[in-house]
C-alpha cells in the first residue's frame, strides 16, 4: 500500500511564505502538488519528475518552487508571496511509471490578513 504523508499547512499573511513536503513509501516517477478551494475544481499546482524537469502552472510561476529528494521520496512545495486565492486544501500526487497514482490527504494552507 503506498503512503504518502504530507506536511501540516498553516495560516499565514498575504505576502508570506510557507513549505510543504510529502513523503512517499516508495520510488515515484512523477511527484506533484494539486489543489482545490472550496467551491472549485481540483487543479494542478506543480510536478518534478524523477529525472529532473519541473512544471507550473501559470498561477504560480515565479512564487513557487517545487523541489525533490530521491533519497528520502519527498517533495517539496515553497509557496512564497502567498495570495489570498492561493487558500486551499492542498493536495500530493503522486504516479509510477506504469500511471498507477495515488493521493495524499491534504493539508489545508490559509492565506489571510
Amino acid at each position: 500500500q503506498v503512503q504518502l504523508v504530507e506536511s501540516e499547512g498553516g495560516s499565514v499573511q498575504p505576502g508570506g511564505s510557507l513549505s510543504l513536503s510529502c513523503a512517499a513509501s516508495e520510488t515515484m516517477f512523477v511527484m506533484a502538488w494539486y489543489r482545490q478551494a472550496p467551491g472549485n475544481e481540483r487543479e494542478f499546482v506543480a510536478s518534478s519528475f524523477r529525472f529532473g524537469g519541473t512544471s507550473y502552472a501559470d498561477s504560480v510561476k515565479g512564487r513557487f518552487t517545487i523541489s525533490r529528494d530521491n533519497v528520502l521520496i519527498t517533495v517539496y512545495l515553497q509557496m512564497n508571496s502567498l495570495k489570498p486565492e492561493d487558500t486551499a486544501t492542498y493536495y500530493c500526487h503522486a504516479r509510477r511509471a506504469n500511471n498507477n497514482e495515488y493521493w495524499g490527504r491534504g493539508t489545508l494552507v490559509t492565506v489571510s490578513s
